[in-house]
């Protein structure tokens, strides 16, 4: 199940596709986060989504905003997803110790050995203030994340 609204979002740190380390307590106090998880790099929703989120980045990747999307493939595999479609926000790999992030924030789907896709918006204070998980098959609407932020 994953963690409810009003819950401060547990803390992580993991490499990102260049390699680099993120935490998210580093944006704290300076930026709200756009958490994303999602299944797998190179898959037809994934990528769909993946790709909507680039098209729109200047409203998830701002002065106000970090964009975060986490999945359980390597660091290799994603700096080559990332470079192939172009992404040009961390895409950050949970892949070892395989799925700790996402058994912490509660959408790691045990019997697919993945993340279903789960999105979290976490305000400056490191608290959740909106969520929702879709199945495998669902795409979530991009447009749900901004009316939130608007409202942040």
């Amino acid at each position: 199940m994953a963690i409810e609204v009003g819950t401060e979002a547990p803390d992580f740190e993991l490499k990102d596709n260049h390699g680099a380390t993120v935490k998210l307590s580093d944006f704290r106090g300076e930026k709200n986060v756009v958490l994303l998880f999602y299944p797998f790099a190179f898959t037809g929703v994934c990528t769909g989504e993946l790709c909507a989120l680039r098209d729109e980045l200047p409203k998830f990747v701002n002065d106000d905003v970090q964009l975060l999307a986490v999945s359980n493939d390597s660091i290799h595999t994603l700096r080559v997803f990332g470079e192939q479609e172009g992404l040009e926000y961390p895409l950050l790999s949970d892949f070892w110790p395989h799925g700790n992030t996402s058994r912490a924030y509660g959408v790691f789907d045990e019997d697919k050995g993945c993340a279903v896709r789960g999105t979290f918006i976490i305000d400056k204070a490191g608290v959740v203030r909106w969520t929702v998980v879709n199945g495998l098959p669902d795409a979530r609407d991009l447009n749900e994340y901004v009316k939130v932020l608007d409202t942040l």
